[in-house]
């Protein structure tokens, strides 16, 4: 039975939202590491970096340097906030250090910074946290532009409260700045950022007894759905959803679970997993069809009877070898003769 495709055709427009998203992470304690780590991503896929090492922001699509180099002000800003962000960076871990009095050990403050902006609407929106050893510490409210600190960080509000220079630069950041770049981030890499790339979809089985799980890779962009649907709606029990994960080649992957120990083979047909980008009504499906699953076991009645074959040949050779080898062994020490006497 082959697998069933079908590609639902109902073309919409519909608004699409981007993403620029800020990565920075300060540590202590840690050899062979800089310090000071910067990434940015635009729409999951990294276009600049930083570090205390090199103090400088580096291109990391063909786009991005074309970028940089037709629009200097775009790497000035980038240079000069990731000097700023060095030294705030290390204020910040110091300060969290000598309050839960850390003197030794590995220890690490990050930041995440992100705007979106609706392309059709042209509306923005944005958010941005702190952690310090994988805990959220500081979040700010981007509509109120106020800080919100968790207990843990409680011993910081006076400190940033009465900082009016990183709110105001908070606010400038989702404003305008943060919008303004990912714009021309979009205008620059328009060829690429802008494709849709389809996945290969297929059905995965490990044991006849374990989950059928639906896989899909080598999709662009990440804003995907994908979901188990039973007589074309989707259904939630028996179903775990997998994450969103990076292929090495820019694309991405993910994985949907169905139990299948509690659906009767006769309905399996009834079942299928759909694949669609986010705003896009094309959708890939897969019918749960047990011909076309990937499995490692292998049924008995399939089983090649050539490895069977070799198998009892490669064991008859064996017997032979270690026979041929205890002869050898004992022409090798010999025969003695039985002791005899003779009478006179």
């Amino acid at each position: 039975m082959e697998l069933m495709f079908l590609l639902v055709l109902f073309h919409t427009t519909h608004s699409v939202k981007h993403s620029l998203t800020y990565f920075i992470t300060s540590s202590s304690g840690l050899q062979n590491f800089p310090r000071f780590v910067a990434v940015s991503k635009v729409d999951g896929v990294y276009v600049a970096y930083c570090d205390s090492s090199n103090h400088t922001a580096e291109p990391r699509q063909d786009w991005t340097k074309t970028l940089m180099e037709e629009e200097p002000e775009h790497l000035e800003w980038h240079i000069q906030t990731c000097l700023a962000a060095i030294q705030d960076s290390k204020t910040d871990i110091d300060h969290f250090k000598q309050h839960f009095n850390h003197t030794g050990g590995v220890h690490v403050f990050q930041e995440l910074s992100s705007c979106e902006w609706d392309n059709e609407t042209d509306e923005t929106s944005g958010y941005q946290r702190f952690g310090y050893d994988r805990e959220d510490v500081v979040s700010v409210d981007s509509k109120t532009l106020t800080w919100k600190f968790t207990e843990k960080a409680a011993f910081f509000k006076q400190t940033w409260d009465e900082d009016k220079s990183r709110l105001s630069f908070t606010s400038n950041f989702f404003t305008n700045i943060c919008p303004q770049w990912l714009k021309q981030y979009i205008v620059y890499g328009r060829k690429y950022l802008l494709r849709k790339d389809r996945p290969s979809v297929s059905l995965l089985q490990k044991t006849p007894s374990s989950a059928v799980s639906c896989h899909a890779t080598g999709f662009y962009p990440d804003r995907a759905l994908m979901f188990w649907s039973k007589d074309g709606e989707e259904i939630h029990e028996g179903v775990e959803h997998g994450e969103i994960l990076p292929n090495h080649d820019g694309t991405f992957q993910m994985t949907v679970d169905l139990n299948v120990s509690s659906v009767p083979e006769k309905d399996w047909r009834r079942y299928h997993c759909e694949f669609q980008f986010e705003g896009v009504k094309d959708r890939i499906i897969t019918e749960l069809d047990e011909a076309v699953i990937r499995t490692n076991s292998i049924p008995p009645s399939e089983f090649p009877a050539g490895v069977l074959v070799g198998v009892v040949v490669g064991l008859l050779l064996l017997l032979l070898c270690m026979a041929a080898l205890l002869l050898w062994k004992k022409n090798k020490n010999g025969f003695r003769a039985a002791s005899t006497s003779e009478s006179s």
